[in-house]
C-alpha cells in the first residue's frame, strides 16, 4: 500500500471548527487536498467563504457555515448543512478555541466562563453530537481534538486556559474508552508553539527569542508541522489508535520533563 492510498480521505465528511483562519484553515486545506469534503465553521463568515473559494479552485469539496461554537443550535445547523450537502459527518476537528493572559487573582468570572465554555465545553458538546450521528447512520468516523502541550505542564497567565486543555486530554481518552466499541475513534493532537497569525508578531519579539531558546529542535513549528498527525487521526492509517493525544512541540516537553 502506498502512502497515499494509507492516507487518502474519498468519501470522508470533515467539519472543523475554527476554521476561518489559522491552524484550522490549514487543517481544512489538508483534509480537503486529501480527498475529504470539507465542512468550514467558524463566527467570521467572509474569512469562511474566501476559504471555501480557495478549496474549490484547489479541487476540493467544501462549504461554509457561521456559527459560535458555544451556541448549541447554531452546532445542530452546522451537522444539518453537512448532511444536506455531503452525508453524515465521519471527520470532526474540534479546533475552535480562545486563549487569555493575565494573573489567576485577577481573572473575572466572565473571562473564566468564557475560555472554558469555548475551549472545554464545546469540545464535549461539538464530540457528542458527532457521535450521536455516527452512531445512528452506523458509520463509524474519527474525532480529532486539539489540545495543547499547555495541558501538560502550565505556565504563568493561563490558568483557564492550561486547565481546559488539560480537561479536553482527559475528555478525549473517556470519550474513546465509551466509543471505541461501536466504531468511533477519539484521538488528540497537542501542538506546542506553532507560529500562526495570531502569535507571529510576539513570537517574533525578545520574549519569543527566549522561548524557542529552550525548543531543543531549535525552532518554533509551522503550520504544515502538524499536517502528518491530522493526516494519521483522520483516515484509516490511524485505525487502531483511540484515546491517543499526540504531542508536536519539537521536544519541548522533554526538555521541561528531564
Amino acid at each position: 500500500m502506498t502512502a497515499t492510498q494509507l492516507f487518502n480521505l474519498d468519501g470522508k465528511v470533515a467539519l472543523v471548527t475554527g476554521a476561518s483562519g489559522g491552524l484550522g484553515a490549514r487543517f481544512a486545506e489538508v483534509l480537503a487536498a486529501n480527498g475529504a469534503s470539507v465542512v468550514l465553521v467558524a463566527r467570521r463568515a467572509e474569512r469562511l467563504t474566501a476559504l471555501q473559494t480557495q478549496i474549490a479552485k484547489s479541487g476540493g469539496k467544501a462549504i461554509s457555515v457561521s456559527a459560535d461554537v458555544r451556541d448549541r443550535h447554531a452546532m445542530a445547523g452546522a451537522f444539518d448543512a453537512a448532511e444536506k450537502a455531503f452525508g453524515t459527518v465521519t471527520v470532526l476537528v474540534n479546533n475552535a478555541g480562545v486563549a487569555h493572559a493575565g494573573r489567576a487573582v485577577e481573572l473575572a468570572e466572565e473571562e473564566w466562563r468564557r475560555i472554558l465554555s469555548t475551549d472545554l465545553d464545546a469540545v464535549f458538546f461539538w464530540a457528542q453530537e458527532a457521535a450521536r450521528r455516527m452512531l445512528a447512520a452506523k458509520s463509524g468516523g474519527s474525532i480529532v481534538n486539539i489540545a495543547s502541550v499547555l495541558g501538560f505542564g502550565v505556565d504563568k497567565g493561563v490558568i483557564a486556559y492550561a486547565t481546559s486543555k488539560a480537561g479536553v486530554i482527559q475528555l478525549t481518552k473517556a470519550l474513546a474508552l465509551e466509543l471505541a466499541f461501536k466504531g468511533i475513534r477519539v484521538n488528540a493532537i497537542a501542538p506546542g508553539w506553532i507560529v500562526t497569525e495570531m502569535n507571529r508578531d510576539y513570537l517574533a519579539s525578545e520574549r519569543g527569542t527566549a522561548i524557542k531558546r529552550d525548543i531543543p529542535v531549535g525552532r518554533f513549528g509551522e503550520e504544515r508541522d502538524l499536517d502528518g498527525p491530522l493526516l494519521l487521526l483522520a483516515s484509516d492509517a490511524g485505525r487502531f489508535v483511540t484515546g491517543a493525544t499526540i504531542v508536536a512541540d519539537g521536544g519541548q516537553m522533554i526538555a521541561l520533563r528531564g
